[in-house]
């Protein structure tokens, strides 16, 4: 099982995430939270499309909300009962996406 972060922890995991990031993640409702927008609703759901692509092969699945051209997501470890290691990971990749 893994691990809930301490907020030193997330602090840490959380400078490193956005240390060369235009767009900061940051931690709203005691998730790791980031919103984007893009150019279209095309393009959106085609970024959402490869985020579910990466969300199920971690099997790490986001909450998120789009609307045109507007995707929000937050990640948390239920599991874990807060955030963990994995929903950093899963940040990571999906700026990697952008």
């Amino acid at each position: 099982m893994l691990e809930k972060y301490s907020q030193s922890q997330i602090d840490t995991a959380l400078a490193k995430l956005n240390h060369s990031a235009e767009q900061a993640w940051s931690i709203q409702d005691n998730k790791l939270y980031r919103a984007f927008k893009f150019t279209d609703f095309i393009a959106a759901f085609g970024f959402m499309t490869q985020v579910a692509l990466l969300a199920e092969r971690a099997d790490h699945h986001p909450e998120w909300f789009n609307v045109y051209n507007k995707v929000a997501i937050s990640l948390t470890t239920h599991d874990a009962g807060g955030i963990s290691k994995r929903d950093f990971a899963l940040a990571y990749e999906i700026s990697q996406l952008i």
